[in-house]
């Protein structure tokens, strides 16, 4: 891996959070990082992102959560899948 954090990322690199977890695998990484009460979001390839603040203990760090795009009803109205 050769995503490195840069001095203005907002978020840890793949290789942060491998090394903050101990894990490889994505799955393994978002066990360990729910375990350790961190906040993350996990992203549309489904590997967990962290934002530098989490880890520095900022409040300014997203809760986890993974956002879901609105349907659009026939009738107009939307609602989440």
């Amino acid at each position: 891996m050769t995503n490195h954090i840069t001095a203005n990322s907002a978020f840890l690199s793949m290789d942060d959070i491998c090394a903050l977890t101990g894990r490889k695998m994505k799955t393994k990484q978002i066990e360990a990082l729910r375990k350790m009460g961190l906040p993350f979001w996990v992203n549309a390839i489904g590997r967990p992102v962290v934002t530098v603040a989490a880890v520095e203990g900022r409040k300014e760090a997203p809760r986890e959560k993974t956002w879901v795009m609105p349907r659009i009803n026939k009738n107009g109205s939307t609602k989440h899948a």
